[in-house]
């Protein structure tokens, strides 16, 4: 990419059904913008943010529209939609899981999930256009989109990424960039919830989530050639206070929820803090050392939710289907925590509370957003 040529990247982390919250965001954008074409040439997601990408980025030429698309993707959402709630098959799940720990793995088969999701893969296949990836490609109104999941053999994070024909492929520590035709095999991959959801092939090789081996979240959107991120996360970032008294021992489901919190938003915490230090040293060196350092000023925005989403959880528990329930009892995930109930309420009510409170809170950073999509 040329030094006169500057891309605007949207950065879509995972979080299961809070990727909804996403959606209310961006009609917030939508409209502080003025309902023109896309303002996002580079698109990327991870998990639950990497099917909001792929339906922005293929109406990338009709922004608005993928838009809508989105919108009633989420707002029609329930569980048995994106996995199977039907009692017998969740207690299948479960009495498979004993029996393999029981016999260590011998005579019954070792599960490969706790849920099944085939039928989001029914349903993406149904709905998605990928098609217009390659348009919207064609017509300029998008430079590249990166999809991320992790390899479960070769133990890195590969971003998958459909774009212009002037991006170089790219090879880190731990964290691979290739150019592939995007298709519902990548997304499956990258919205293997661990544990969760069964691990996608692709290629001679399983994947899982991306954001478990991805370290550097906001490297992809840079290496398709981005040098503004605006990131749009599914965690508000209030610390939770320590407690006044000693609390049980934490369970099975209460860990989960805070691996899959490291695993979508503390690892881009990081990465934004890195970028900031970059770019306060960058600051104060002289302009030819800092072409010597071959680094780039990259400027970020994070929009966050201004609630704490379990306190919403909590609030419509009683639309989690029964058997669901009563894994996540077993689980020790219901009750004292709500993290990893978070990450699995797909129901209609719970996901238009998100996308109102997404529209909301992009409103509510109107100007922040006018001035940084400038």
């Amino acid at each position: 990419m040329s030094d006169s040529t500057s891309h605007t990247a949207l950065i879509l982390p995972g979080g299961g059904a809070r990727g909804s919250y996403q959606v209310g965001v961006l009609r917030a954008i939508h409209e502080i913008t003025g309902k023109t074409g896309n303002p996002f040439p580079v698109i990327c997601g991870t998990s639950a943010g990497a099917i909001n990408a792929v339906v922005l980025a293929s109406h990338a030429h009709e922004f608005g529209i993928g838009i809508e698309r989105l919108e009633r993707f989420w707002s029609t959402m329930y569980c048995s939609r994106v996995y199977r709630t039907d009692a017998w098959t969740v207690l299948k799940s479960g009495v498979q899981w004993g029996l393999s720990l029981a016999l260590g793995g011998r005579l019954v088969a070792n599960p490969r999930s706790l849920l099944d999701n085939e039928p989001l893969r029914k349903f993406l296949a149904r709905s998605l256009h990928l098609e217009g990836i390659d348009t919207s490609i064609e017509q300029g109104a998008l430079r590249g989109l990166g999809i991320t999941a992790s390899g479960y053999t070769c133990a890195a994070a590969i971003s998958f990424y459909q774009g212009a024909s002037d991006i170089i492929p790219w090879d880190r520590t731990r964290r691979h960039g290739r150019p592939v035709r995007i298709g519902l095999n990548h997304l499956l991959a990258s919205a293997a919830l661990p544990l969760l959801f069964p691990a996608e092939r692709i290629g001679n090789e399983f994947f899982g989530d991306g954001g478990m081996r991805m370290l550097a979240p906001l490297s992809p959107a840079i290496h398709l050639g981005a040098e503004r991120l605006l990131i749009i996360s599914t965690r508000d970032e209030n610390p939770d206070p320590p407690p006044l008294e000693p609390v049980p021992y934490p369970s099975l489901g209460e860990i989960g929820g805070y691996l899959l919190d490291t695993i979508f938003m503390d690892t881009l915490n990081a990465d934004l803090s890195r970028l900031k230090r970059i770019n306060r040293t960058l600051g104060m060196l002289s302009p030819e050392m800092r072409e010597q350092s071959q680094l780039r000023r990259i400027d970020s925005l994070v929009i966050r939710p201004s609630q704490d989403l379990r306190e919403v959880t909590h609030k419509h528990m009683g639309e989690i289907p029964g058997s669901v329930r009563t894994l996540l009892k077993a689980l020790g995930g219901w009750g004292r925590d709500w993290r990893m109930a978070s990450y699995l309420l797909f129901e209609s009510v719970y996901c238009k509370e998100l996308i109102e409170m997404g529209y909301q809170d992009g409103l509510g950073q109107s100007e922040e957003i006018k001035q940084f999509l400038a």
